[in-house]
């Protein structure tokens, strides 16, 4: 099995409008050069606009546990279906979410076929939300978000046991601080099967070197 690379854009500028589309570019060009599974998460306002123009998966960064009617901004699952999205990210760590929200959400996504990945802060809550059934369950301690110690080195036996907390057959990723390929091998040695990363890619000077280097290419 290959190992998962999520791109998440999050609100970046680098990430957004036509930078967004510019680095979309870049990760198919990357995904096809190298044949790696590189998925992209992008705001609900470019996800129209991007997914039209590349052939990679591309996610929602969120989605809400609503069916269609009076609920002003909020996203609706048939809305980022619409737009092309063929997964989503749910209770990110700038985005969490109570437990029943987030049942609600993978039922809803389920209906519509759409990938999920939930994300954790840590393996007991990850163990717990693997009893509901996501797609992948994204391991990310939020004190580690953004800066530059990666999960896999700082923090490796959280990986482990969030590996054996997990519900039989749940794929598990890491994210948080994960920049280099070195990082992702050290979590795929740990059990992980992929990665969720952000500001390694989107924020570097050169995002296609940066993307090369975190697939070991």
């Amino acid at each position: 099995m290959q190992p998962q690379y999520i791109i998440n854009f999050k609100t970046y500028l680098q990430g957004t409008g036509k930078n967004a589309l510019e680095l979309a570019k870049i990760c198919e060009k990357v995904a096809k050069d190298t044949g790696e599974q590189i998925t992209i998460a992008v705001q609900p306002t470019d996800l129209l606009y991007i997914a039209k123009q590349v052939s990679i998966p591309v996610f929602a960064q969120h989605i809400d546990a609503i069916e269609s009617g009076s609920h002003t901004g909020h996203i609706l699952p048939e809305a980022i279906t619409a737009a092309g999205a063929k997964g989503t990210l749910i209770n990110h760590s700038e985005k969490r979410m109570d437990e029943k929200e987030i049942k609600l959400c993978i039922e809803r996504a389920n209906k519509l076929g759409l990938t999920t990945v939930v994300c954790a802060p840590d393996p007991k809550t990850a163990g717990k939300l693997s009893k509901l059934r996501p797609d992948y369950i994204a391991l990310e301690p939020p004190e580690l978000i953004g800066t530059n110690t990666s999960v896999s080195k700082a923090k490796p036996d959280i990986i482990e046991k969030a590996v054996g907390m997990l519900d039989i057959g749940m794929p598990l990723l890491v994210g948080a601080g994960i920049k280099t390929n070195e990082d992702v091998q050290a979590g795929l040695k740990l059990g992980a099967k992929g990665v969720l990363v952000a500001s390694g890619v989107v924020k570097a000077d050169d995002q296609e070197a940066a993307l090369k280097e975190l697939v070991g290419h």
